[in-house]
């Protein structure tokens, strides 16, 4: 996880096209900036992190069921909730559901644990549109292979 890039993925290690699930693998750094403001002495993975990592989980899965056509765009979030705190060196895992794709939406689920243990989950929607530049795609496209997506298999 590189928090100052927004790069909350480290890997994929799982994605289920007909069941429409991914789970992926995120481990909180020990050292970030972000902890010296959050909090000073007592440092805590955010919650609006969290999120981030949800969204990106259930994003990921949603540009292969799509076999990286168009970009997820995050548009909401419903009902976040976060059952426990995540601290530096913490070992996440995400695993995110595509519920409903459609008029160039998707809404997916995702849940994040520590040890088996939920410590958040949030419904996320998605507005689907075009890359902005083909640039921009295959940027995405060498990312995902770098959290070993398999591109090849799933890219129309």
């Amino acid at each position: 996880m590189q928090l100052e890039y927004f790069q909350m993925i480290d890997r994929v290690v799982e994605i289920d096209v007909d069941a429409r699930r991914i789970r992926a693998v995120c481990s909180v750094p020990q050292q970030s900036t972000i902890f010296a403001g959050h909090f000073p002495t007592y440092p805590l993975m955010p919650g609006v992190l969290l999120i981030e990592c949800m969204a990106q989980t259930t994003g990921w899965l949603v540009s292969v069921l799509g076999g990286f056509a168009a970009m997820p765009f995050l548009v909401g979030v419903k009902d976040a909730k976060f059952r426990s705190p995540v601290f530096p060196g913490n070992v996440l895992e995400f695993e995110g559901h595509v519920q409903h794709e459609g008029s160039g939406y998707a809404v997916g689920q995702c849940t994040g644990r520590h040890d088996g243990k939920v410590v958040c989950e949030a419904h996320v929607t998605y507005r689907i549109m075009p890359y902005p530049t083909p640039q921009f795609r295959q940027v995405l496209l060498d990312w995902a292979e770098q959290i070993d997506i398999a591109v090849k298999e799933f890219a129309k």
